[in-house]
């Protein structure tokens, strides 16, 4: 019996059991087909995703769409009945009912409910839904936060609001999408390539989502359909830098060494247009052949690049296809049927298979292998395709770059261009485009990147500290610059770009040394987070569920989690609210809700009661981060300058609260194998009154390149010093940082395949979490600038030793919780101790703001 009549088999018997009330259909079929008619089929799934076909001439749709990849699926449990009139089908979330033989899906023959424990509704078509919580858009070109920048008649630019494409979620608790008129992929082997669907009008295919406010299965549920999220490779989680600019191959050089002289490091070097000839004669923004007269030699170029362990992308603006003056126009214009003499441009259609095979043969993949890592598309012109009407071409785009890298290379794809439309979360990292140079548009990305992963998009890259320069600007703003570095630092990708603009500078080291240091910090803190980031981002692979996600996922039954819209989870045990508007004295003010538990403030060493909405100020280079109380988050121990490692140490942070495990992911790092290969290793901490003890377990799974052995480190932030530390049942020593009231422990170097263990025994009452680390810190810097306001300042026995706080704890840690004793004790006297020390009114004042205190008139009078 072949395959086709064995399935067929199999659905005549399914069906025919499935006629019989209370007989269950197990969905043991792997194309999930619960019913067929001679006109109407329904396919489970999930027990939250249905698809609902009505074929006029009984032909279904097998084929793949351009969202629906999957056409196999688990199996999930379905029950089938038929009650005379009607088809009844239930899987636990949903109950659908369809009156047979009655024709296309209309409002009074086919009708669904809620089942199981999902929050109720019901459905019919044509309802109405109210409360979509929106997905994402293709650009923010020209947008200056919710507002696109419109020419009117008068020349000028004015704000015209704008809109988010619909998502997959809503408050209703239910999504229809509708694919009928979707293109297909047309099964090829080699490579699928686009088809369009023929059906008979009327024909209908639908998918229906019952979720409730159980939003992460609903996006595991589309993705069952519509493919994973890929894992992008670990490089793309490190720092990018890019200027649309006319650098020469010694400016890169010199901007290389600049970065590396300000240790600032740097992973994914962006060449804008100019690596291609931009002069009219040879096409302006269209280009493919390297310009010799920035790029003298371009192979030793990218060999010097590979040698300092960046990668490389190159923007493309393809629209104007391959004229007559590109290196590649011979061999391009004969595959594509063009007489090279003739000097006839090649077109691009992005639907022609020939051509992008061309083109990819002739000119992309030679510098691929000449050292170009991956591609920036920029395709600015037409929606849709020329020979193919409404063939998205930014979509297509995506899937074809994509696929080839992927078909033809061992590394991991990777591309980044605009949000192409529903399925593009298979074809990321996304580049939002030209945004402003304003507090406005930074005020909208928190919000604009925790969205799209309503649409699975997780992965934004935006151009931090923005675009265009704002009218009437003439700098660079650098406390703007700093907070949308800050926001880089837990966005998706971390990403600076700008236009041609010589006023619009985002070097570090061209601003003054707080702002070089602030900037520094974000991209050092980026690194350091890098193995947490690259375990949730493995995590939105399996799950679906993208690292920077609305609060409403973990919390939907608040009305805060939607309300604060700024704030997101950043993976699952950290809620960052971004510093999005400008300061007053040197502090921003935020407003964040922290839902219930206890989440630690990571910059001020504060642990705050949750189940409310606090006011907080953050000083210049400080971050609203708020971490999970008693979480273990892994990071890098030593400072990486390179992403490229797979045997850097880890040192896992312990926050104060209670017992807490995690599963750190591992891969190769850029192959396509992860899947299949890649390692875990559980860590877990357990606190028993004074004793901590923390176990690190054997690793599990195998990848290429996977280090034998690793260094780890154990951090405890704001905490005394512990009275006995013992690493594998051995007494051993340990380090202290006074700035974080940290305790630092080595674990030697051993093989990652046995268990190893640190037992701590601290003091009665070790955590330190009433805010003393931001106390400290503020009081130390600002005393470092005070003699600058005042420089006669001669300190008193209070103020003094408030200064030099980190020294003591340093040298006398036998006195380790009398000094902090006695510096809390002084700091809640401040006004009292300010107004008794030796300086001017003027002084008093700058001193107090530095510490983000308000002045007290009757003490300072």
């Amino acid at each position: 019996m072949n395959r086709f009549s064995f399935k067929k088999l199999l659905t005549s018997i399914l069906l025919l059991t499935s006629t019989i009330p209370g007989i269950k259909a197990d969905n043991t079929m792997s194309d999930g087909i619960v019913y067929q008619d001679k006109h109407v089929r329904f396919t489970v799934v999930t027990d939250g995703l249905m698809r609902m076909e009505y074929s006029p001439d009984g032909k279904f749709i097998n084929d793949k769409s351009l969202v629906a990849v999957c056409r196999n699926y688990p199996a999930a449990s379905a029950e089938v009945k038929e009650d005379g009139q009607n088809i009844i089908v239930s899987t636990s979330k949903m109950t659908l009912r369809y009156k047979k033989n009655s024709g296309a899906f209309k409002s009074d023959n086919l009708f669904i409910e809620s089942s199981g424990n999902i929050k109720p509704f019901k459905w019919c078509p044509g309802t109405e839904q109210k409360n979509n919580l929106l997905g994402t858009t293709r650009t923010l070109d020209q947008w200056d936060g919710p507002d696109i920048m419109k020419k009117g008649e008068d020349g000028k630019r004015h704000p015209v609001p704008g809109k988010l494409d619909k998502g997959l979620l809503a408050r209703d608790g239910w999504t229809l999408i509708d694919d009928s008129k979707n293109f297909l992929f047309d099964n090829n082997p080699d490579m699928e390539w686009v088809k369009t669907r023929k059906v008979k009008k009327g024909a209908q295919d639908w998918y229906f989502m019952a979720y409730g406010n159980d939003y992460k299965t609903a996006l595991k549920d589309f993705t069952t359909l519509a493919g994973k999220i890929p894992l992008p490779p670990r490089y793309a989680f490190g720092y990018w830098w890019s200027r649309w600019w006319a650098y020469s191959e010694h400016e890169f050089k010199q901007l290389i060494k600049d970065f590396e002289d300000y240790r600032i490091p740097l992973e994914v070097l962006v060449i804008d247009m100019d690596w291609h000839y931009t002069d009219e004669a040879h096409g302006g923004w269209t280009g493919w052949t390297w310009n010799e007269w920035l790029f003298p030699n371009h192979r030793k170029f990218l060999n010097y690049l590979r040698d300092k362990n960046l990668k490389v992308t190159l923007n493309l603006h393809p629209a104007s296809g391959i004229k007559k003056f590109e290196a590649a126009y011979p061999d391009v214009a004969r595959e594509n049927g063009i007489d090279p003499s003739s000097e006839k441009d090649v077109e691009w259609v992005t639907s022609d298979k020939r051509f992008v095979n061309s083109v990819f043969r002739n000119i992309l993949n030679p510098m691929t292998d000449e050292g170009v890592t991956f591609w920036w598309l920029d395709w600015q012109q037409d929606l849709y395709d020329s020979k193919i009407d409404s063939l998205s071409n930014t979509w297509w785009l995506n899937y074809t770059f994509f696929t080839k890298m992927a078909k033809e290379r061992k590394v991991r794809p990777m591309l980044y261009h605009r949000w192409g439309g529903l399925g593009n979360h298979r074809y990321q990292i996304g580049f939002s485009g030209d945004n402003y140079v304003t507090w406005k548009s930074l005020d909208f990305l928190p919000w604009f990147t925790a969205t799209a992963s309503n649409v699975c998009y997780g992965f934004w890259s935006h151009d931090l500290g923005g675009h265009y320069m704002a009218a009437g600007d003439t700098v660079t703003n650098p406390e703007l610059y700093i907070r949308s570095m800050q926001f880089g630092t837990y966005a998706p990708i971390m990403r600076t770009h700008s236009n041609k603009n010589a006023r619009l500078v985002k070097e570090p080291w061209n601003f003054d040394r707080n702002t070089l240091n602030a900037i520094r910090d974000a991209i050092q803190s980026r690194y350091e987070l890098v193995p947490y980031i690259y375990t949730m981002a493995r995590k939105s692979h399996d799950t679906s569920v993208s690292i920077c996600r609305p609060m409403y996922y973990d919390y939907p039954e608040n009305d805060e989690a939607y309300a604060m819209k700024n704030q997101y989870m950043f993976g699952d045990r950290m809620i960052v609210m971004p510093v999005t508007s400008p300061g007053v004295d040197g502090f921003s003010e935020i407003e964040v809700w922290l839902p219930e538990g206890d989440w630690y403030e990571k910059a001020t060493g504060t642990m705050l009661h949750g189940g409310k909405t606090y006011k907080r100020k953050f000083a210049l280079d400080e971050t609203p981060v708020y971490i999970k109380s008693g979480s273990i988050i892994p990071l890098h121990a030593e400072k990486e300058k390179t992403l490229r490692r797979n045997d850097a140490p880890i040192a896992f942070t312990i926050y104060p609260g209670e017992s807490d495990s995690f599963m750190l992911y591992e891969d190769n790092g850029d192959d396509q194998k992860y899947d299949n290969e890649h390692a875990f290793t559980e860590v877990s901490s357990n606190r028993n009154h004074n004793m901590l003890t923390f176990t690190i377990s054997p690793r599990k799974g195998t990848y290429a390149d996977m280090p034998a052995s690793r260094r780890f480190e154990i951090r405890i932030p704001a905490t005394a010093r512990p009275l006995k530390v013992k690493v594998d049942g051995i007494e051993s020593q340990y380090s202290y940082d006074p700035t974080q009231l940290c305790t630092i422990i080595n674990i030697p170097e051993k093989s990652c395949d046995i268990e190893r263990t640190v037992e701590v025994t601290l003091p009665e009452g070790s955590e330190i979490t009433d805010g003393t680390i931001g106390n400290m810190k503020r009081f130390v810097e600002a005393f470092g600038g005070l003699k600058n306001i005042y420089a006669k300042l001669r300190v008193n026995s209070d103020f003094g030793p408030m200064a030099t706080i980190y020294e003591a704890l340093e040298y006398y840690p036998e006195r380790n919780s009398e000094l902090i004793s006695q510096f809390n004790s002084r700091y809640a006297r401040i006004h009292e101790i300010v107004k008794e020390q030796e300086m001017s009114d003027k002084a008093r004042n700058w001193f107090l703001k530095k510490l983000g205190i308000e002045q007290d008139p009757d003490n300072l009078k």
